[in-house]
């Protein structure tokens, strides 16, 4: 065995997820139902690792909104699992909050390739990760937020470290800790999931921390961007006939207003649910709304307390 695979195989050795359980070592045996069970019951504990982190997950946000709110965007990277999900959590903030598909991207080790088929190597690169980097002329109101279950993947921490050279802001989401990623990050995060139920298969409960940090950086960041009015998704972009018949909905609940008023609010902003709740709610024309959301930034709840005019 090359000294190379001896070194990395020793550090393996001493993270949390790549632990083997000996009471496990027989699992294979056990009735189908017992096993989903199991499986369920680690399930169980994910929350509460995150839960264990949720003022740094704060902090972090914090400090992303108010780059986001400058003009910056947020950039996930990661390989294997982990840059997958967070290929999938920037793909699905368009839809959702209606942001450019430039706003939120997602960095995955060995390229779009790579989220069905692994590509040899790609997460063995700290200067692959600085080659993306580049690709996006980083500025100082950028997030980066680097993904690794081991946390010592070097892609992510190079990506890390490169963003953090830049005066990007750099966030660590690792499940291990004491972890090189969380050091190199100017917000480490460390959701320490504990040995998986299939010795070092981090996408399991490793995966599962991943997905709901994720879903804590994205989906408040656009809170705190005035994305969402209340619980309510304002930006929906009505992409298919389900957003479509969703929007009108997001419109009812907001104001209450009749189906025929509703339909032509929306007609008169261009289908956007955002505009159209605002000249409901204030009795405005669309110009005027669209104007007020300028002025407010787009912002609903700040621009239907702005004074006519």
């Amino acid at each position: 065995m090359s000294s190379t695979y001896s070194e990395l195989r020793a550090q393996l050795a001493t993270l949390t997820t790549e632990a083997f359980r000996p009471e496990l070592a027989e699992i294979d045996r056990l009735p189908t139902a017992e096993i989903a069970a199991l499986m369920n019951r680690e399930d169980q504990t994910v929350p509460t690792a995150v839960a264990a982190q949720l003022p740094r997950i704060a902090a972090a946000i914090d400090a992303t909104a108010a780059r986001m709110a400058r003009g910056g965007r947020l950039v996930y990277a990661g390989a294997g699992t982990a840059g997958r999900l967070g290929v999938l959590d920037a793909s699905e903030c368009p839809p959702t909050f209606n942001t450019d598909p430039s706003e939120v991207l997602g960095l995955i080790a060995g390229g779009p390739t790579a989220m069905v088929k692994a590509v040899e190597g790609a997460e063995d690169s700290r200067e692959l990760a600085a080659a993306d980097l580049d690709g996006l002329r980083l500025t100082a109101d950028d997030t980066v937020v680097g993904v690794s279950a081991s946390g010592r993947t070097p892609y992510a921490v190079g990506a890390v470290e490169h963003a953090r050279a830049a005066g990007a802001l750099t966030i660590g989401l690792s499940c291990n800790a004491d972890s090189a990623l969380a050091a190199a990050a100017e917000h480490g995060i460390e959701v320490v999931t504990g040995p998986e139920l299939l010795t070092g298969s981090t996408r399991l409960k490793a995966g599962t921390a991943q997905k709901l940090v994720l879903n804590m950086i994205s989906t408040i960041t656009m809170i705190r961007l005035g994305k969402t009015y209340g619980n309510l998704m304002v930006d929906v972009r009505a992409s298919n006939e389900k957003l479509q018949a969703r929007s009108r909905r997001i419109v009812s609940l907001a104001t209450g207003a009749p189906d025929e008023q509703i339909e032509a609010a929306l007609d008169a902003a261009d289908g956007e649910v955002k505009t159209a709740i605002l000249m409901i709610l204030a009795d405005i024309d669309a110009k005027a709304a669209d104007q007020r959301l300028t002025d407010s930034h787009g912002h609903l709840r700040a621009a239907l307390h702005a004074p006519a005019g």
